[in-house]
């Protein structure tokens, strides 16, 4: 979700500004996903990086984290929403941990849309976890090295990333960059080696519901042939018919 900075930058308001109208957007698109019977969705809301920002930045992030997740449990519960966290948890201030638990257990017996937010994420961190976990099985005896290399060793150490918990539904599909970026942002770089990408010049602030279809029905016109060859497009000493 980016783009709120440069969003209040160009209307002469404070980042702070951007920050509250981006937190506006999530509802709209939360039901929008919903409404389209999509599984999963993911919210890259707190990078790993985004702890460098000044204090004054980061306690309105939270505050607004917080009352997201107050105001909307309701409607979630209704629609049937269930809620995930990825990411580092333990760093989270106390307040804002516990708001964040009470929600997901409020919603954890929910079987529709999985709701994630990436919060405290980076991709990276996350592969080194679960790589440190692995190895921590292995010197108990749980696991082998060799384990990794067999027929089944990649969906074995996707078991170990913070994704996990989405089931059948950890690999993503479309990954939607706003606000004119190009490039992928330490964000979900082992589920998304698949991916489509969808990139779009509207800052978050402006992304609403319709912006999110747009880059939906995209998705649903491209193929996807995970590194197959097209099935309409004939291979070089294929017989004609």
């Amino acid at each position: 979700m980016d783009g709120n900075g440069r969003w209040a930058k160009r209307r002469g308001k404070t980042r702070v500004w951007g920050h509250i109208r981006g937190a506006g957007r999530i509802k709209s698109v939360v039901r929008e996903a919903s409404d389209l019977g999509i599984r999963a969705l993911t919210l890259f809301a707190f990078s790993t990086e985004n702890w460098s920002r000044p204090d004054a930045e980061l306690t309105v992030l939270w505050k607004l984290l917080k009352k997201f997740l107050i105001r909307e449990l309701e409607a979630l519960d209704r629609e049937g929403v269930r809620l995930v966290i990825l990411g580092e948890m333990d760093r989270l201030a106390p307040d804002v941990r516990g708001v964040v638990e009470s929600a997901v257990k409020r919603l954890s017996g929910n079987s529709g849309m999985c709701l994630s937010f990436a919060v405290s994420y980076g991709s990276r961190r996350e592969i080194v976890h679960a790589a440190k976990q692995f190895a921590d099985d292995c010197v108990r005896g749980v696991r082998k090295a060799d384990e990794l290399v067999e027929a089944k060793g990649e969906a074995l150490f996707q078991s170990y990333l913070w994704t996990s918990v989405l089931g059948d539904a950890a690999d993503t599909d479309l990954v939607i960059r706003t606000s004119g970026e190009r490039r992928v942002s330490n964000f979900l770089l082992w589920q998304s080696a698949y991916a489509e990408y969808y990139f779009t010049e509207t800052c978050w602030p402006d992304f609403d519901a319709e912006c999110f279809r747009k880059a939906v029905r995209e998705y649903g016109a491209r193929e996807r042939r995970f590194g197959m060859v097209d099935s309409t497009e004939r291979v070089a000493g294929d017989s004609q018919a």
